[in-house]
């Protein structure tokens, strides 16, 4: 190894994508469970990995929350989507316009909000009634 090797770029390139990170994944101020997740599977679905970030992150106490969204038919988090909840019929988008066809949007509005440490939905989600429920 040489003396004269400088690790100072690295290590604040380092630093720099660790901040990223977490700036890129934390919970947004008053941000629902339910936008947090969608927008986070940007990145993967492995698991419940981003509904238990956002509890641990902002709702610790809601220890039953796997078991509520597995209840749901929910064991990761594309499935909260997939078998849970959907977006109330107004912020779906329509993508056959004879058949009616509807289908989630790229991206949903922006979070109106919930109390500090829910992890109830915000008014833009609702539960599925079926699985044929879009």
């Amino acid at each position: 190894m040489r003396d004269d090797f400088d690790l100072t770029p690295a290590l604040e390139v380092e630093r720099e994508l660790q901040r990223l990170s977490v700036e890129l994944t934390s919970p947004h101020p008053r941000e629902c469970l339910f936008c947090y997740v969608y927008r986070m599977l940007e990145f993967g679905c492995t698991g419940l990995r981003w509904a238990l970030h956002y509890r641990d992150t902002v709702a610790p106490r809601a220890t039953a929350l796997p078991d509520r969204l597995l209840s749901r038919g929910a064991g990761c988090d594309c499935e909260i989507f997939m078998n849970g909840y959907r977006p109330r019929a107004q912020y779906l988008i329509v993508v056959d316009e004879e058949s009616g066809e509807r289908d989630y949007p790229e991206t949903m509005p922006p979070c109106p909000g919930v109390r500090s440490g829910s992890t109830q939905p915000c008014g833009l989600w609702q539960i599925r009634r079926g699985l044929w429920d879009i």
